[in-house]
């Protein structure tokens, strides 16, 4: 691969997806949380392309919505075929000089690996003018075939189009392709629609790169799954079923504990210290990170939080985005906080919601106790100070300060600023009335008993 020579990425993503059977565009639905389309150009970024362009055509409003500024959407509008959506980005890549990597939104996990290895045979010495990514499956299905005499192409051929000899030839073609923008344009313009589906097939410009006297060579990736696309909601689920196996083999391989792998869901930027403890049915969104020695036990929904060293979560709680815990928090059961940062070895072991607050180091926030953060119009922040210590049962109403080693009784509705080392005790008088509830029961058992008469 040249350090000099300028990559450009076209990605395919104009189908209409109906498999899905979805409002959401195809490329869009999530794998570990991300976009498979996301994917995708996440592995493409890894050669520093200097222009991406991505070809739309139902739902590109989606897309511009997702990508932003990230590519250039070309339009497919009506749809003939893949060579005719690559020729939509000609505009787009006018005045470039360099190489073009053909990707396909729906194919979302070959590697940046597998991409180098592309734009490497094409600066190879025969100065192929395609290469093409192969591939060979346990079933070639419907997949068109590459017919090769070791890495020089020979012919390219849709599975409609083969004759049978060539339908026993087990090399496939993935759809990828690394051209130079010099020749792609060209060649393109020279495709027929003249087969079985009058479409413009983009594999066609090997044929006509081939009869033209020059070099066209394959690059086969050794792990077939790389290069599967994804075109209903079963594929969808194989593919996350196998990129989570991948991901727990990693976790464990890098020193966390699964002790129910198959159990364990991650997102794709799960990030995990060392003698991570993760126990049974634990499930992260996006935006996780746990430092070492967290012990995650089971049950738990975590999403967008970091957890500091020597944490312990769970079982059955709930860390939504913006949870940061300090070293050695712990956060127990049916616990739930969103938006907050607890210092080191604040506790909330039971039945609590902490939302939009700041916890001192040390403070415990006993059972049953609620921030009341929200009045159905703002949010509000509840400042808890070092080694306070909130009785059982207690709402702290925001905007509230709790001052550094106060004490809120138990069953307290705090509504004012607790000073450092106060005690506050809000609750109504308790009121005793001797005997009431003997002459009660011995009123309610003798009505009971006359209507029984």
């Amino acid at each position: 691969m040249s350090a000099t020579t300028p990559l450009a990425i076209i990605t395919l993503a104009a189908g209409k997806g109906t498999r899905m059977k979805s409002g959401l565009h195809k490329v869009l639905h999530p794998i570990a949380g991300r976009p498979m389309i996301e994917h995708l150009l996440a592995s493409a970024a890894e050669l520093e392309p200097a222009r991406s362009v991505v070809v739309a055509g139902h739902g590109r409003e989606q897309l511009e919505a997702q990508l932003q500024s990230r590519a250039v959407i070309a339009v497919q509008d009506p749809q003939h075929g893949t060579g005719h959506a690559v020729q939509q980005a000609e505009a787009a890549l006018a005045g470039f000089d360099g190489d073009v990597l053909i990707l396909y939104g729906d194919v979302p996990f070959v590697s940046a690996a597998t991409l180098r290895s592309m734009i490497e045979r094409l600066h190879g010495a025969d100065n192929p003018a395609v290469v093409v990514l192969g591939f060979e499956p346990a079933d070639t299905l419907s997949y068109g075939r590459v017919i090769a005499e070791g890495d020089r192409i020979i012919k390219m051929v849709e599975h409609k189009d083969a004759s049978e000899a060539e339908r026993a030839c087990r090399l496939c073609n993935s759809g990828l392709m690394a051209v130079r923008s010099a020749d792609l344009f060209g060649l393109l313009a020279r495709v027929t629609n003249d087969n079985s589906q009058g479409e413009f097939y983009l594999v066609d410009v090997v044929n006509i790169a081939n009869a033209d006297g020059r070099t066209c060579a394959v690059v086969v990736t050794p792990d077939p799954h790389e290069v599967e696309g994804i075109n209903s909601r079963a594929e969808l689920a194989l593919a996350e079923h196998r990129w989570q196996k991948r991901r727990r083999k990693a976790a464990m391989d890098e020193g966390a504990s699964l002790i129910a792998p198959e159990t364990v869901w991650f997102a794709w930027d799960t990030k995990l210290g060392c003698d991570v403890l993760i126990e049974p049915n634990v499930f992260f969104g996006p935006g996780v990170s746990l430092a070492d020695g967290v012990k995650n036990r089971a049950n738990c929904h975590i999403e967008g939080a970091v957890v500091g060293e020597g944490c312990e979560v769970g079982p059955f709680a709930r860390l939504r985005p913006g949870t940061v815990l300090g070293k050695k928090a712990k956060i127990g059961n049916f616990v739930e906080v969103k938006k907050s940062v607890l210092g080191d070895g604040a506790k909330a072991n039971h039945l609590t919601y902490i939302g939009d607050a700041e916890v001192g180091a040390g403070a415990n926030i006993g059972a049953g106790t609620i921030t009341c953060n929200y009045d159905g119009y703002f949010k509000y922040k509840t400042v808890i100070g070092e080694r306070a210590f909130i009785g059982s049962n207690s709402a702290l109403v925001a905007p509230v300060k709790i001052g550094a080693d106060a004490i809120v009784g138990a069953g307290s509705t705090v509504t004012r600023d607790v000073a450092a080392g106060e005690l506050r005790i809000v609750r109504g008088e308790q009121l005793v009335k001797p005997g009431w509830a003997d002459r009660f029961h011995d009123a309610m058992k003798k009505k009971k008993a006359e209507k029984k008469g």
